[in-house]
């Protein structure tokens, strides 16, 4: 599930505008099913997947994106439809929790600058209403990774791994967030 509000101010310098927006994203998949067993909660040799299959782990996660655009205006490529292409910085923040039941979680945070581009196209349904698609991708860097530990006794255990750390490629290839991300979507837009 996706989804995004953007504000656009066209034609700021000609056909140059600004457009701003807040993305969010609740994944299907926060956490690697190739990745190894949870010491204790899962069988000898057994990956998240598996564990997750036998009921004993659960996954959940959260992606919010900021973005700031420069749009250039294309004008009308056919009678009512309206295009434009957009390119800029983002700042995504993610976050990623495997559960263990009555055991605890663990949740996985980063926040990463990226860059973005895409296309947009409108239709017009009214004078001020139109159906927009919208086509594009982000391309997020690497970042630190924060761990937060709550055991069932209540006790919590914080770590916080960066990029240049020896460990950093388990924790990377443990929690899934975008690298390179694709996006489509359909909404609606109405001009003031």
């Amino acid at each position: 599930m996706s989804g995004e509000v953007f504000v656009h101010a066209p034609n700021v310098v000609g056909p140059v505008g600004v457009k701003v927006g807040v993305a969010y994203t609740r994944p299907r998949d926060s956490i690697n099913d190739a990745s190894p067993e949870i010491p204790g909660l899962s069988g000898p040799g057994q990956t998240f997947g598996g564990a997750k299959q036998a009921g004993r782990v659960t996954e959940s996660g959260n992606q919010t994106v900021v973005s700031v655009d420069g749009t250039y205006g294309l004008g009308e490529v056919a009678p009512g439809i309206d295009t434009m292409v957009y390119g800029g910085a983002r700042y995504g923040m993610f976050k990623s929790t495997e559960g263990y039941g009555t055991s605890g979680n663990t949740t996985y945070s980063s926040n990463a600058f990226g860059l973005g581009a895409g296309a947009m196209a409108s239709y017009a349904l009214t004078g001020n209403l139109s159906l927009v698609a919208d086509l594009g991708a982000d391309y997020f860097f690497k970042s630190t990774i924060n761990s937060n530990t709550t055991r069932a006794d209540g006790s919590t255990a914080s770590d916080s791994v960066s990029t240049g750390d020896g460990s950093y490629s388990a924790f990377d290839s443990r929690v899934v967030r975008p690298g390179t991300n694709f996006k489509a979507r359909l909404g609606v837009k109405y001009m003031f």
